[in-house]
């Protein structure tokens, strides 16, 4: 007879297996094992450290939904070492299998919202500003959101992050999240995501309990967002998020959204959001360059406690340029892989690093950006001849476009000034320069401008 801490795992699992791929389950979560179980926690048992790290950063937020569901109330799950380490974990990842990535599935239903107290459970623990490593990219982004959870209500209120999908937005979230409530011991913080907000409200119409779910949303200190454009097009949730932002806003509590797009590109937003979202600061993030994805490597690979050779991570660094969370679940693909063969460090190479890697790279490779797809896009927009792009002539609009073309080439691509001015006709790197300087002057002062090379952006990366 399976005792009550089995038969609840048990229940996990079986949730777990239909939300995640086969191998990601056998990889993570086929050799776990219920160790105890009281009224708030239930202990598991992972195969070695990393192993237990891992889980504990990327999955046990999810796992944490799972037994809220299966048990109508909040429990916590704590990860532990397994005595005698590496030799209990089964079965070992063959090396094709494919990256862990961190759960995008959305979790299952939930039950009734609770009365009162913030979803701080919803935090990942190891997404706060001082795990965010800064770049260039994302510096602006950055300072606003640390400067919102130092003085939150009082700066730009709301703040909207915006960028492409693993860039970091929802760590800035979380991290100023974690800054608050660390601050202001009693402070209410709500994290949720757009598509939890919209079934909970779905729910209290279901169960003609929406006092309930709007005394949850309204009545806290701060709200924070994530994918807040998945409202479009949704038009009984916008009008409820409408006056729930409303009431925030007239109380001077702090709201942060993220989108994978500016706001005035989410189609089927009401204008009257568009216009609040706009009240406060708008700031995206971008791709990070190799020195910050490299950086990133570094602070992942301390925290993990791997020990990789720096040309293996100087590799990862050059070849996974699109996506931080594709970049760190290569890291933790190969991290895993090495500690359940056991290979000794100075076996790891750049060549055993793309072998267990040959999947990713290949959908890494798959997301690069070129110099010739660059100048298609751009002579297509713009309206010019594709020979435009290399030749000499000088009209105006041609020689914008062109301009346009060699900016984008430098900031989506890893090529020098000199290869840049040698693809648009032989030109020389101070005039590439000249062009990406003249570019983001102009994208500065004329939103047109930015839109629309921020738009050609998105269309090259898709």
């Amino acid at each position: 007879m399976q005792s009550p801490c089995q038969k609840l795992w048990n229940d996990v699992r079986r949730v777990l297996r239909g939300m995640v791929s086969a191998e990601i389950f056998n990889l993570w979560f086929a050799s776990l094992k219920a160790r105890s179980l009281n009224g708030e926690e239930i202990v598991v048992e992972a195969g070695n450290e990393f192993h237990e790290l891992w889980l504990t950063n990327n999955y046990r937020s999810l796992i944490q939904e799972i037994l809220k569901h299966h048990t109508g109330r909040e429990m916590a799950v704590r990860f532990t070492v397994r005595p005698g380490g590496a030799d209990a974990v089964e079965p070992a990842p063959s090396m094709a299998a494919p990256v862990p990535a961190a759960p995008a599935a959305p979790p299952p239903p939930s039950p009734k919202p609770r009365e009162s107290g913030p979803l701080v459970s919803g935090l990942n623990p190891n997404y706060t500003f001082e795990t965010f490593v800064v770049g260039q990219n994302a510096s602006f982004a950055h300072a606003a959101a640390l400067s919102v959870a130092q003085a939150p209500g009082k700066t730009w209120n709301p703040l909207f992050l915006y960028g492409r999908t693993g860039l970091g937005k929802t760590h800035l979230l979380h991290a100023v999240g974690h800054h608050v409530g660390q601050e202001r011991r009693n402070a209410r913080i709500v994290y949720v995501t757009t598509e939890r907000f919209t079934n909970e409200f779905i729910e209290g119409i279901r169960n003609n309990d929406l006092s309930r779910f709007r005394r949850k949303y309204r009545n806290v200190d701060m709200l924070l967002i994530d994918d807040i454009h998945f409202l479009q097009k949704k038009d009984r949730i916008q009008e409820e998020f409408f006056h729930t932002f409303n009431a925030l806003h007239e109380a001077h509590r702090q709201i942060v959204l993220t989108s994978d797009r500016p706001v005035g590109e989410i189609e089927g937003l009401e204008q009257r959001l568009v216009s609040r979202f706009e009240w406060g600061l708008l700031a995206d993030l971008q791709p990070p360059d190799v020195e910050t994805r490299l950086a990133i490597l570094r602070k992942k690979q301390a925290q993990y406690k791997l020990d990789l050779p720096e040309p293996v991570l100087e590799f990862m660094a050059e070849r996974f340029r699109s996506n931080v969370r594709r970049l760190e679940g290569a890291l933790a693909k190969l991290g895993a892989t090495l500690a359940l063969s056991r290979k000794p460090r100075e076996a790891i190479g750049i060549e055993l690093a793309e072998q267990i890697l040959r999947e990713q790279l290949l959908e890494e490779s798959r997301h690069v950006v070129t110099v010739d797809m660059i100048q298609q896009c751009v002579s297509t927009h713009y309206d010019v001849r594709l020979a435009d792009m290399t030749s000499r002539r000088r009209p105006e609009h041609i020689a914008f476009a062109r301009q346009v073309a060699m900016y984008l080439t430098r900031k989506l691509t890893s090529l020098s000034l000199s290869a840049i001015g040698e693809a648009f006709g032989g030109r020389d790197h101070g005039t590439v320069l000249h062009a990406s300087r003249l570019v983001a002057g102009r994208m500065e002062v004329d939103p047109n401008v930015r839109q629309t090379v921020e738009l050609l952006e998105r269309q090259l990366q898709v």
